[in-house]
C-alpha cells in the first residue's frame, strides 16, 4: 500500500524525491551522510532541484547529502529504493511548486482554453493531446481538464515528455500539457504557442499567458511541485532539523533564482501542511482515475 501511494505521489503530483540514510542517533542528527533517491533520471528537472538542495543542505548539516538517481519502471524503481530504507530521520517537505504550461502547435486554431473546448464539443474525439504516459502528470493534466469541461479529448501517450514535445510541435497531436521548463525555449523559438497556464495565477516566466481559469474553464488548478518525501515513523528530532534548514534554504535569493531557471519557486512550509496537501491531492487523483478507469504504466 505503501509503494502504490508513493508512486502515485509521483506520477500524479508530477515529481518527488525520497530522502534516506544510515541509522545513527546516539548523537545529534545527522551524525552520517544522507542520500537523495531520486526516481528519474540525471539532467531533468527533479534531478536539478535535488542536486541544487542536496549541495546547499549538506554544508548547513555538515554532512555529505548524497543524490541517487534511480529511474525506471515508471519511477517504480526509485520509489520502492526509499521506501526499503530505515525509518531514520526523513521528513516530508515541499521544495518548489509551478505550473504547467498548455501548448499547441501553431497550426492548431483554438487559442485559450475556451476556444479547445468549443472546438471539442464541435468536434468529438478529434482534438487530441500528448503525454509523457499513461498515469503521468502531463496525462492526468488533460483528463482534469477534458473531464471539468465535459468533453473528449483523444490521449496520445508517448515514452516521455520528449517524444510528446517533438509529435505536438510536428503536428502529430494538437496540444500538450508541459512542463514550464520544457516548454519555454519551444515558445520563445516559435514551435509551439502557449494557451494557458495550469495554476490559478499567472507565472512570471509567462506573463502574458492567462490561467485555465480565467480564459474558459473555471475553477481548474494544478500545481506540479517537488518535494522530500521519507518512510513512515521517522524521529521528530530529525524531521525538525531537516524542515528547519530546508526552509532556510528556500528562503534565500539565489534560491529562488535558480529553481526559476526551471519554471518553478520556492515552497516550504511544514511536513503537516505538506502532507495535508498530498492527501488532498491524490483524492483528486484517484477520483478522476477510478471515474476515467486510467491505469498508470
Amino acid at each position: 500500500m505503501h509503494a502504490f501511494l508513493a508512486k502515485f505521489i509521483v506520477i500524479f503530483i508530477a515529481s518527488a524525491t525520497l530522502l534516506a540514510s544510515a541509522p545513527a542517533h546516539t548523537q545529534a542528527y545527522p551524525t552520517r551522510p544522507i542520500k537523495i533517491v531520486v526516481p528519474f533520471a540525471p539532467g531533468g528537472g527533479s534531478d536539478f532541484i535535488a542536486r541544487f538542495i542536496a549541495q546547499r543542505l549538506g554544508t548547513a548539516l555538515g554532512q555529505p547529502v548524497i543524490v541517487d538517481n534511480r529511474p525506471g519502471a515508471g519511477v517504480t524503481v526509485g520509489i520502492d529504493a526509499g521506501l526499503a530504507s530505515p525509518a531514520d530521520g526523513y521528513t516530508i517537505i515541499q521544495l518548489s511548486q509551478g505550473p504547467m504550461v498548455v501548448v499547441a502547435n501553431p497550426g492548431f486554431a483554438p487559442k485559450t482554453a475556451k476556444d479547445i473546448i468549443a472546438a471539442a464539443k464541435a468536434r468529438p474525439g478529434e482534438v487530441t493531446f500528448a503525454s509523457a504516459g499513461q498515469g503521468s502528470i502531463t496525462h492526468m493534466g488533460g483528463e482534469f481538464f477534458a473531464s471539468m469541461a465535459g468533453i473528449k479529448i483523444n490521449h496520445i501517450p508517448y515514452k516521455g515528455s520528449g517524444p510528446a514535445m517533438t509529435d505536438t510541435i510536428g503536428g502529430q497531436t494538437n496540444l500538450f500539457f508541459a512542463t514550464t521548463a520544457g516548454a519555454l525555449p519551444q515558445i520563445a523559438g516559435g514551435k509551439l504557442k502557449a494557451i494557458a497556464v495550469t495554476t490559478s495565477t499567472r507565472r512570471p516566466a509567462l506573463p502574458d499567458v492567462p490561467t485555465v481559469a480565467k480564459s474558459g474553464l473555471p475553477g481548474y488548478d494544478v500545481t506540479i511541485w517537488h518535494g522530500l518525501i521519507g518512510p513512515k515513523g521517522m524521529p521528530k528530532e530529525a524531521v525538525a532539523r531537516l524542515s528547519s534548514e530546508i526552509n532556510k534554504l528556500l528562503q534565500l535569493k539565489d534560491t529562488a533564482e535558480q529553481l526559476q531557471k526551471d519554471g518553478v519557486f520556492p515552497a516550504g512550509g511544514t511536513p503537516e501542511q505538506f502532507s495535508a496537501q498530498i492527501r488532498k491531492e491524490l483524492s483528486v487523483w484517484k477520483k478522476l482515475m477510478a471515474e476515467g478507469n486510467i491505469k498508470p504504466e
